[in-house]
């Protein structure tokens, strides 16, 4: 995954967190308004029923009763009054839709019932209530307040995480520029010495062959430490021939494997076609190096064949792959292979292929996967 931009984590840290102090500061501001309120309700019921008791005349207990009822009514419980037969006979604070229905009132008494035990009274029949407003919102409102904390403390982490990858990839990417850096001076030196070589050679057939093959090496040292360079800084978008650093990659190769028992053969396949796509040509090597050279390994000690297949695609763009015809990668490792860290080779630092994927993605916007294939193995590079 492709790190967000600097200081956006943090801008959804601190909109999460002011979502959850303000929900958590107005559910509780309302919730104290309507405790108040319940109260008051109380209160004025308890004097109601205070002065009932005090007045002596006929019709007080009566209009005690209605008040009682309409005091009831103002604190919202649902409420559905049913007779032994399970008939509605009374009801308040139903939703509009349901309070004009017969049918679906007696089918709301369930609704009221599973969250309530229903009160039965010998005269009246039964009285089934629901909750009250505030009750119904304490079933919610914590649970989001809680799923957005947890969605916090989630990415809360991952921002820390992630800081703590990019920071070591800094100190990587440091590291391996002060290489390339240190790696100027000798290389310059080698190349001095190999000029001098070079003029001995043109009297010495097999000085001449061995100071090519260094010159060789020593290009590839430069080429290496240019691509340490490279690492940490923005990915370069220019031209390049898929081809002709094919060719190069393969022709390095084939001049090092062993030629006479266990031989490895490596060859190129593109006919005449060119092949241009916009990349980086120090990393694109880098990746084809590192396929090339794991298809080698993999046929020490048995010999074989390593070849590297170069099309076009229709829709522009390159398929690149390198196949082999070794023992292949088992079934139960192909999921693990470009992890990093992990490498099948013993003493290996399994780097390469992850590495490699993740040039081709980043870098290039393409894919680098280990395919099907009936022997051996082979990685498929598409780029586009």
């Amino acid at each position: 995954m492709k790190a967000l931009r600097r200081g956006t984590p943090e801008l959804v840290v601190a909109l999460l967190l002011a979502l959850l102090l303000t929900s958590y500061v107005w559910y509780t501001q309302r919730a104290v308004r309507e405790l108040r309120h319940q109260a008051g309700i109380s209160s004025r019921m308890y004097a109601r029923i205070f002065r009932a008791q005090s007045d002596t005349s006929i019709s007080a207990s009566t209009l005690a009763l209605s008040d009682l009822a309409g005091a009831i009514v103002e604190q919202g419980v649902p409420v559905i009054v049913t007779d032994r037969l399970g008939r509605p006979t009374a009801h308040a604070n139903l939703p509009a839709a349901i309070a004009d229905d017969d049918e679906r009132i007696v089918a709301y008494v369930k609704v009221l019932d599973a969250r309530n035990p229903p009160v039965t009274d010998s005269l009246v029949g039964q009285i089934h209530f629901g909750d009250t407003p505030l009750v119904n919102g304490l079933r919610v409102i914590p649970v989001l307040q809680a799923v957005t904390a947890a969605i916090l403390l989630i990415f809360g982490l991952s921002i820390i995480r992630a800081r703590g990858n990019a920071s070591r990839e800094r100190i990587w990417a440091g590291m391996a520029r002060e290489s390339a850096h240190q790696l100027g001076t000798p290389l310059s030196s080698l190349a001095g010495w190999i000029e001098l070589l070079e003029e001995r050679g043109e009297s010495d057939e097999r000085i001449g062959a061995a100071v090519r093959h260094m010159r060789g090496d020593l290009d590839r040292l430069d080429r290496v430490a240019h691509r340490f360079e490279r690492i940490g800084r923005e990915p370069r978008a220019e031209s390049i021939d898929v081809t002709a650093i094919v060719d190069r990659v393969v022709g390095y190769f084939r001049a090092r494997v062993p030629q006479l028992a266990n031989a490895v053969v490596v060859e190129a396949h593109h006919g005449d076609e060119v092949i241009h796509v916009e990349g980086d040509a120090v990393l694109f090597e880098w990746v084809l190096e590192v396929l090339v050279k794991n298809a080698v390994d993999a046929l020490a000690g048995r010999g074989g064949h390593v070849d590297v297949h170069v099309k076009g695609v229709p829709e522009g763009g390159a398929r690149v792959r390198v196949a082999d015809d070794g023992p292949g990668v088992p079934p139960d490792l192909r999921r693990r292979i470009f992890e990093p860290g992990f490498s099948t080779k013993k003493g290996g630092w399994g780097i390469g292929l992850a590495l490699a994927r993740r040039i081709v993605e980043d870098n290039h916007g393409g894919t680098l996967a280990l395919v099907n294939a009936d022997r051996g193995a082979t990685f498929e590079i598409i780029l586009r």
